[in-house]
């Protein structure tokens, strides 16, 4: 674990061999297919419509999936995030259902997480758990190093709109694609039991898929993580929080489980 944190620190992702048991992944799997076929209120199609595929998103469904509820409380995910992020605790923040239908054409663009949510800190970390093989190219991508700043404008994935910060206010994301020489991109095969960890602030994008691709994403937050309270709908939205939550606060209670060294009772 020493060395996986140590990257960890240094890239802002790394690849987690063996994170999950092979029953582990058989009952994440059972359960990411009981959340496409039951989504929730929440649950979006992030593809358009003329693409021969389909890419489900869900969040915020462990309290009603119990193979969620079984793989982040029970599982190894808490320990490995605590260790990653030099953290005493592991609280989870949320969790995220990504299914890529097989031959969906939809990229997910180059982009960080953080600037979406309602965190501030340095603590956190997400895993990036397939139940499918994927091969390298269809893996997510990450620019090393990008985790350590600058924060980047967050715009809409199809129509790049500043839907959350205001223009101007936070810096552009360059054009990577455009020099790709200029950037240390990392990339992993990912096979069934294994998990990605990466840093909000990382840098990464992920092309389509030929075959079907299902995702779970557990996204953990440490000992610095505060609630950074926001003007605008974050993603995900957890309505009306700021009302029991007040900016700067810890994260707390029953929607924020302490998962690691103690599961909340």
């Amino acid at each position: 674990m020493s060395e996986l944190a140590t990257a960890f620190a240094r890239d802002g992702a790394v690849l987690v061999q063996g994170a999950l048991t092979s029953a582990e992944v058989e009952r994440l799997a059972a359960g990411i297919d009981a959340n496409l076929a039951m989504p929730s209120p929440r649950a979006l199609i992030a593809s358009k419509p003329d693409d021969p595929g389909q890419f489900v998103e869900d969040f915020r469904c462990w309290h009603d999936n119990a193979a969620y509820r079984e793989i982040i409380f029970t599982s190894r995910l808490g320990e490995i995030a605590a260790g990653l992020m030099n953290s005493r605790t592991a609280r989870l923040h949320h969790d995220h259902m990504l299914t890529k239908l097989a031959g969906t054409r939809q990229a997910t663009p180059w982009h960080q997480d953080q600037p979406y949510y309602n965190i501030a800190g340095r603590q956190n970390v997400s895993f990036w758990i397939p139940v499918d093989p994927v091969p390298r190219q269809a893996s997510l991508e990450f620019v090393a190093g990008s985790h350590l700043g600058p924060w980047l404008m967050p715009r809409s994935f199809m129509d790049k709109q500043a839907k959350w910060f205001p223009e101007g206010t936070l810096a552009e994301l360059p054009d990577i694609d455009a020099e790709p020489s200029a950037y240390d991109v990392l990339g992993w095969a990912v096979r069934p039991g294994d998990a990605i960890a990466f840093h909000m602030l990382t840098l990464h994008r992920a092309p389509g898929s030929a075959a079907l691709r299902r995702v779970f994403s557990a996204r953990f937050i440490g000992d610095d993580a505060r609630h950074a309270v926001r003007d605008w709908a974050t993603s995900p939205d957890f309505p009306d929080l700021s009302e029991t939550l007040p900016d700067g606060a810890p994260f707390d209670g029953p929607l924020f489980p302490l998962i690691w060294p103690e599961i909340d009772k």
